[in-house]
């Protein structure tokens, strides 16, 4: 063969690498579009966590918040209380909190095709006809 006939062997990685490329920019675009996408059950369960002991804190720092060294003392112990319970069943299950938030929304599916069900029957035109009363009505003597 030739020099002009021969062609540098292909990188057996360029088509992952590119994959890779397209795939890391389109993460990008949809992040700047729709904002971080949420994390896995447990790190939103995590997050949630922090955020209520942060704001529980909160009404206890300040001025305006409530006052008294026993109490903030009292939220402060109960805090870390509830976070050395909760944060290893986070960490060794993570999975099942990814489990349970799937479930959850079957459930809410199933809650919603129930209640559409019910809605458009109480709405339709014949349902509210009926519920109009029946017709014309024969009087009850209720003095014999």
């Amino acid at each position: 063969m030739s020099e002009a006939t021969e062609r540098p062997a292909p990188d057996a990685d360029a088509w992952a690498d590119a994959c890779a490329e397209d795939l890391a920019a389109e993460k990008a675009r949809r992040r700047e579009q729709y904002g971080t996408p949420p994390g896995s059950a447990a790190e939103e369960l995590r997050k949630l966590f922090e955020a209520v002991t942060d704001k529980v804190a909160g009404l206890f720092d300040g001025p305006a918040g409530l006052s008294g060294m026993a109490a903030q003392g009292a939220v402060q112990q109960l805090i870390s209380q509830a976070k050395s319970a909760v944060e290893p069943v986070i960490e060794r299950n993570p999975q099942v909190f990814d489990h349970l938030a799937a479930a959850g929304g079957e459930l809410l599916a199933a809650y919603r095709s129930a209640v559409e069900g019910h809605e458009r029957r109480w709405t339709s035109d014949d349902e509210r006809k009926r519920d109009e009363g029946p017709g014309p009505t024969e009087h009850i003597d209720l003095d014999d």
